[in-house]
């Protein structure tokens, strides 16, 4: 008997799995989730996989419960005889710990990778890393999707004219590069300082904005407060609109207060995490279509670099 893709959601990414499994043709996976009285987990694939091509999707945001019920469920269909892995994690939580920045602290990213193939998963399908190195600390096949397949589109159906590109500090210099080759358009840098996590201390323009239509380019929005900054220190250098692009929406703490009162056109994100609360500079873009043709051509053992718009 053939092997079948069969797809199953945890939880919290419940909704973005369905539109995934719709755009790949397929019904979702049955599965429940049972708790003890103390809240411990116990998910409970409901169908025969064996033989199978399983995809788990579930994003590492927090709470941590999201990424314990992906490895359960990983350690489930392993059990049940799947005969391939693959987890698909389009947000991967805990990115930003890629490396020691002080003494005695983790490599938060790492751990995480080593859970995961502890668990059983033979791959990981994921988009926009915070830093695309964490591939190498997978002793599996890592998919790095690229969320420029779902703006690109975006950004030419909205045919701004004098479009400029910005990075939001130098990390994500490289980022905001490859926006500005593609489009052929200039690129600025805001470029911060930070005292400790979450707060910046000061911010300085390099670049001219005069007259432009500023994307600022990003992976992560948390609170916002670093891009509303950006936003502000654009405007106030002549620029003419100012709009963000940003592949995940964590939106932590104050972050949905900043957007609304900031002076961004609008915030531009996928849907790798579910919105908290709805806004009116908010728009949601999906990467249902995205992943469905990636889980497709692994299958069928494609290329998924055909994916990637250069």
């Amino acid at each position: 008997m053939e092997s079948q893709v069969r797809i199953f959601s945890n939880t919290s990414s419940q909704d973005l799995a369905e539109r995934i499994a719709r755009a790949y043709g397929v019904e979702l996976g049955k599965r429940e989730l049972r708790r003890f009285n103390d809240g411990e987990m116990c998910p409970v694939i409901l169908e025969s996989i064996r033989g199978d091509y399983v995809f788990i999707i579930q994003s590492g945001f927090a709470p941590a419960d999201n990424l314990l019920e992906l490895l359960l469920m990983i350690d489930s269909a392993r059990r049940a005889s799947a005969h391939y892995i693959t987890a698909v994690i389009p947000y991967f939580g805990y990115a930003r710990q890629d490396r020691k920045d002080r003494p005695r602290v983790p490599i938060a990213a790492k751990l995480i990778a080593n859970l995961l193939t502890a668990a059983g998963a033979d791959r990981v399908m994921t988009m926009d890393l915070h830093a695309p190195q964490i591939q190498g600390f997978f002793d599996i096949p890592v998919d790095h999707l690229e969320s420029t397949t779902i703006f690109y589109p975006y950004l030419k159906e909205l045919a701004l004219p004098n479009m400029t590109f910005a990075a939001p500090d130098v990390g994500g210099v490289n980022r905001a590069r490859m926006y500005a080759m593609h489009f052929n358009k200039e690129m600025v840098i805001c470029d911060k300082y930070r005292k400790r996590p979450g707060e910046v201390s000061s911010m300085a323009l390099i670049g001219d904005v005069t007259d432009r239509n500023v994307i600022i380019v990003d992976d992560i929005i948390d609170t916002a407060q670093t891009l509303c900054n950006a936003a502000q220190l654009i405007m106030e250098r002549g620029a003419r609109s100012v709009r963000a692009l940003i592949t995940h929406p964590v939106l932590s703490g104050p972050a949905y207060e900043n957007i609304d009162q900031s002076m961004l056109t609008e915030v531009v994100v996928c849907d790798t995490i579910p919105l908290r609360k709805k806004s009116d500079k908010i728009k949601v873009l999906s990467a249902d279509k995205l992943f469905a043709t990636a889980i497709r051509n692994m299958y069928e053992h494609k290329s998924i670099t055909s994916l990637f718009i250069n």
